[in-house]
């Protein structure tokens, strides 16, 4: 009687001591990946950081009227060449 007690308290002891070495294994895991997204989300945070500043660069008020002038061939509007339309009658 004395004997299987003895075994099954040494299966037990056994298979809490994988469990905790499978437990630790995982925690460790856990925290790699948990550092490697950390880390990712740091370089996303720069490069969308970066982006917005060259989006604020390339959206400059002189940069826009540069670019319609050459690329689009449009000109300021004055009042010699404005059209006005006149609401007609129904």
């Amino acid at each position: 009687m004395m004997l299987r007690v003895n075994l099954f308290l040494l299966v037990v002891l056994v298979a809490s001591a994988l469990y905790l070495v499978r437990v630790q294994y995982e925690s460790r895991r856990l925290y790699a990946e948990i550092e490697k997204a950390q880390s990712e989300a740091r370089r996303l945070d720069t490069e969308r950081e970066r982006l917005q500043a060259e989006k604020r660069a390339q959206a400059t008020p002189l940069r826009v009227e540069k670019l319609a002038k050459e690329k689009l061939q449009m000109r300021a509007a004055t009042p010699a060449i404005t059209q006005y339309v006149n609401k007609g009658k129904s």
